[in-house]
């Protein structure tokens, strides 16, 4: 079943094309069959329909319904990157 994941940034360019990359393989290496979205925060409800996971890498202070929302920050930065990747997988496959 494929997922569809959200990622997200200010100008839907560079941080959250380094984020995407890192979604892409993580779900690769683990057989998770990906329907990637890339997009501005402020366009996130225009494709959150069925989405499984929302991953920002700007500052968002709301919620999206029940779809788990996640800081991608650690994709750009390296640090905290193999806690943010539990996550994600956590969410995925749970």
């Amino acid at each position: 079943m494929k997922r569809k994941v959200i990622v997200a940034c200010g100008g839907a360019v560079a941080t959250s094309t380094m984020a995407a990359e890192e979604i892409k393989e993580l779900c690769d290496a683990n057989h998770i069959e990906l329907d990637l979205v890339q997009c501005r925060v402020t366009e996130i409800e225009t494709y959150m329909d069925g989405a499984d996971l929302i991953c920002t890498t700007a500052r968002v202070d709301r919620a999206f319904g029940d779809i788990p929302v996640v800081h991608g920050m650690p994709f750009v930065s390296g640090v905290g990157i193999e806690a943010l990747q539990k996550k994600i997988l956590s969410i995925l496959m749970g």
